[in-house]
């Protein structure tokens, strides 16, 4: 019993912790918006997250409309409706597959770099220096990095959606035959704006998310190069488990938005 009571106890002390590193996160980088002299810092860490994440964010998107290109066309064929096989590609990729895995994708190689850079940082003493300096090192550390990760999320996001699309054209059209025009025009008939906004107002939650917990990793993670590769693992696992969550909510949320103006949206 008194161990079952101090895991709790344990569990409610973590979620405090990692609760106030958040609030204070996100404090700083709303704050670091309005200093300019902090932007060298943020485009820095733009270029380390965005920038070298693209080639493996688009090669994930197009695989990715490659595989439903060639699993969804033999249950389209067998109905005669395979010239809808670009609508069924192209609506998975943008609001859900292209997203999903995106972030994923980022918190793998994103949230892995971000984790070790801090946890070697944290167990070499050098955020405890720059403590002793007088500076803050959420605001010095963290806020950058969050910055760049919910400011280019969203267009990763966009670039994963935009490579899925061409890759399930490719095998669609040059191996399956579909009819170009087709392909084109049922897409744009079934991939509506909104489900295009709701991909990317993901990406900017999906981002936060991936910061936030590597950094809380980083900066809490055991002394040791155990304890950093230990700290890298749990942020992914948290990362992706986060994600997935986000995604329900979002989803509910969208659905729920979305049916309520529908209805106006017909009587304009």
């Amino acid at each position: 019993m008194q161990t079952l009571i101090g895991r709790i106890v344990q569990q409610l002390c973590y979620t405090g912790r990692f609760g106030r590193f958040q609030t204070r996160s996100c404090s700083a980088a709303v704050a670091a918006v309005f200093r300019p002299h902090a932007y060298h810092l943020i485009w820095t860490q733009m270029l380390l997250i965005g920038v070298r994440s693209v080639p493996v964010v688009m090669i994930t998107g197009a695989f990715v409309g490659m595989v439903l290109a060639v699993q969804a066309y033999g249950q389209l064929a067998g109905m005669n409706l395979e010239e809808h096989l670009g609508v069924l590609i192209n609506l998975s990729v943008v609001k859900e597959l292209g997203p999903v895995l995106a972030a994923v994708m980022l918190a793998g190689r994103v949230g892995g770099a971000l984790t070790a850079e801090l946890g070697t940082m944290n167990v070499t003493e050098q955020i405890d220096a720059v403590r002793s300096m007088g500076c803050d090192p959420i605001r010095y550390l963290v806020a950058p990095r969050l910055l760049a990760c919910v400011i280019l999320t969203p267009f990763l996001i966009i670039f994963a959606d935009f490579l899925g699309m061409i890759g399930g054209y490719v095998i669609s059209v040059l191996h399956f035959s579909i009819n170009n025009k087709a392909y084109w025009d049922f897409s744009a008939k079934g991939v509506e704006l909104w489900d295009l906004n709701i991909g990317i107002v993901k990406g900017v939650f999906f981002g936060m998310a991936i910061a936030i917990v590597s950094c809380y990793k980083g900066f809490h993670c055991n002394q040791g190069a155990q304890g950093v590769g230990q700290a890298c693992t749990e942020a992914f696992v948290g990362s992706f488990i986060l994600i997935l969550a986000l995604d329900f909510a979002l989803v509910v949320i969208s659905k729920a938005v979305y049916e309520t103006l529908w209805p106006a949206r017909m009587l304009l």
